[in-house]
């Protein structure tokens, strides 16, 4: 038998591996294999009035999961260009905003049947006096498939690796106690032309002691107020954020000088049942093109 070196051999896996998942994900017939489970609402809100709640979990494909419920902490941040990432931390956490270490679920983990589902039980047990405001958390489920094998021959020698898939779902969490208030404030805006288009930085800082939940819309007009192009997004501001805004500046009789119109509100919000939306304070403002 001829032997390989281990190298090649691992360089032969990693291959495979790579091959293989880019073809699972284009694969119409091997859905199955990397559904990941569905979970619903996409965020829990519980208070002093209502210290448990609930999350549907559903498995979609015909493959039993293996489902573990666990919790982190991370807020919504940006960088420089304006780009939003959540960083998610498990222990160590400093915020007083956190309800890490007081919100459980049960059952934690179970076997999710093909096609079954499960109701996940959340209760929150807040510590006594707590401040005004909103206290925040990230409920992560995790779901595992069956180790699935993919042999490759090489010459005299098999290769076998294994793909154990595991997926994850973040969803928010929050705990809201006494009086509540949102409010933003808009301290900055840039604005850049090039030949195709308008980028837009805006720089927020919530003043409430809540999440501030809104959709931000801009429109870049021409001269004579004719929308040019449009752009619409969910917002969520937990303590301050940069948002970045591309406005395509599209064929047409458009004329320059242009200017962009910049509206943030609460309404119109489908994710969020309108009860449990703390409404706030709108920003309206408008900008010239340079």
């Amino acid at each position: 038998m001829m032997k390989c070196d281990r190298s090649i051999v691992g360089l032969i896996q990693r291959l495979v591996w790579g091959v293989v998942f880019v073809a699972l994900l284009i694969c119409g017939p091997a859905a199955d294999l990397i559904a990941g489970v569905l979970v619903a609402p996409t965020v829990v809100i519980l208070s002093d009035k209502g210290r448990t709640g609930r999350i549907h979990i559903e498995n979609p494909s015909n493959i039993p999961k293996e489902v573990e419920i666990s919790f982190s902490y991370g807020l919504p941040s940006s960088d420089s260009l304006g780009r939003v990432s959540i960083s998610l931390q498990d222990s160590n956490v400093t915020d007083t905003r956190s309800a890490l270490t007081w919100i459980k679920a049960f059952p934690r983990k179970f076997l999710l049947e093909p096609n079954g589902s499960q109701v996940v039980r959340l209760v929150a047990r807040p510590p006594k006096d707590l401040d005004d405001g909103e206290y925040w958390a990230q409920i992560v489920v995790q779901s595992q498939e069956g180790q699935t094998s993919f042999p490759v021959a090489s010459d005299n020698e098999a290769i076998t690796t294994q793909l154990n898939m595991i997926m994850k779902t973040v969803i928010a969490f929050k705990y809201r106690s006494g009086d509540l208030t949102a409010a933003l404030e808009m301290t900055g805006m840039k604005v850049e032309k090039n030949n195709s288009q308008v980028f837009v930085l805006c720089d927020l800082v919530n003043k409430g002691n809540v999440s501030y939940l809104g959709i931000l819309t801009c429109r870049l007009m021409d001269s004579e107020n004719r929308e040019v192009s449009y752009h619409k997004s969910n917002l969520a501001v937990y303590r301050d954020l940069r948002r970045s805004i591309y406005l395509p500046l599209t064929d047409g009789d458009f004329s320059p000088p242009y200017q962009v119109d910049l509206h943030i509100s609460g309404e119109g919000r489908t994710d969020v049942p309108r009860e449990n939306m703390i409404f706030g304070n709108e920003i309206v403002y408008t900008t010239a093109v340079e």
